[in-house]
């Protein structure tokens, strides 16, 4: 198992990771009192795909006394989006709108041409466009929703940084992201600023807001650092939730790759591309023959049309819960279960591109 912000691969162990990183599982009590404030609790919550989190109650202790937290989530665009990225913004998506909270989301624009020696900054440039239109039409609202593209808010950002940067030294970089001397200097800067969006708010309304991170599990170191040294120039420790990895289509062991075009769903794919990739890639927990099949049954935990359901494309517990019943019987076939998740995912991906369309003349709104 290999979990940094760059390279995720193995077998995943979750607790293993509760306790390599020092974050905290989310239990029932916790969630029962999140319900209190939203009513209902989101699917990735009830089937613990949003399953960690750092300070998640000091920051409803705060909530609860009218001191609103924002959110701060973000996207390093270096490709085209596929539906993994989806899945902790829709998450996301449900916490602004039942906290009616503001969001701050990031675009590092310089983060993977520094970490990616193949990725000009022109092609960077490119992606942070298109991806742009993907994040809009996940749903967020406008007037609570705004873009920090680092290049662009520079001046907004870089001084913050400087401050944070002062803070840190290269050996606690070096220990918490697997750098090394022969490393370039800008990588060893830019955590500082991805530090900066967990405070810029509290800045900008000089008043100190509580920060929440939803995030991938694996982009914790960076806000692991973030949280030691925001206190050391007096602003809170950003509260976080972590979520685990959709599973790339060849099989539940390690996330979904950008670079990798048979192991994604992007959302450009067209439905006829949709259905190849899972009829041809899609990991099956099913048997080797139809007989066996239907005598033993297929293996839902690890079979990935039925992961993907269950973290992104059957929001409804009861319809879950009876596909699974039936291909654990047998009476559900692989192939009848690649025919749900790909109309599912078709009947999705339509909708998101005619929000991406209409997305085009909304940008300006994000980035004021």
């Amino acid at each position: 198992m290999k979990v940094t912000p760059w390279e995720v691969s193995g077998n995943i162990d979750y607790n293993k990771l509760i306790k390599g990183f020092g974050v905290s599982k989310i239990d029932n009590k916790l969630l029962e009192r999140i319900k209190k404030h939203t009513k209902e609790l989101h699917f990735m919550l009830r089937r613990k795909i949003f399953f960690a989190h750092r300070d998640l109650n000091w920051i409803l202790d705060e909530y609860e006394k009218e001191n609103k937290f924002f959110l701060y989530t973000g996207r390093a665009p270096s490709g085209k989006i596929h539906i993994g990225h989806l899945q902790p913004w829709i998450f996301t998506k449900w916490l602004q709108d039942k906290f009616n909270v503001e969001l701050l989301f990031q675009f590092p624009d310089e983060e993977k041409f520094l970490f990616k020696q193949k990725l000009s900054f022109e092609e960077g440039q490119k992606y942070l466009q298109d991806n742009m239109l993907d994040v809009i039409a996940t749903g967020f609202d406008p007037k609570k929703t705004k873009f920090l593209i680092d290049t662009k808010h520079a001046n907004l950002m870089y001084k913050e940084a400087c401050r944070v940067a002062k803070k840190i030294t290269f050996s606690m970089v070096k220990s918490s992201f697997g750098l090394n001397d022969k490393s370039n200097i800008g990588s060893i800067f830019y955590t500082s600023m991805q530090a900066v969006p967990a405070f810029l708010p509290s800045i900008l309304k000089n008043k100190k807001i509580p920060c929440l991170i939803p995030h991938a599990i694996d982009q914790d170191p960076h806000f692991r650092l973030t949280r030691d040294i925001l206190p050391k120039l007096g602003h809170y420790k950003p509260g976080s939730i972590q979520c685990s990895f959709l599973p790339p289509l060849q099989g539940i062991q390690g996330k979904m790759s950008s670079s990798s075009e048979i192991s994604a769903i992007y959302t450009s794919d067209t439905e006829k591309e949709v259905e190849r990739k899972i009829k041809k890639y899609a990991f099956s927990g099913g048997q080797t023959s139809l007989k066996e099949h239907k005598e033993k049954g297929g293996n839902p935990d690890i079979d990935v049309s039925f992961q993907w359901l269950k973290y992104l494309f059957e929001p409804n517990d009861k319809k879950l819960n009876k596909i699974e019943t039936d291909y654990k019987s047998g009476s559900l076939l692989t192939g009848e279960l690649k025919e749900i998740l790909i109309n599912k995912i078709n009947t999705f991906l339509k909708k998101h591109r005619q929000k991406r369309e209409k997305a085009r003349k909304q940008i300006n709104k994000f980035l004021d």
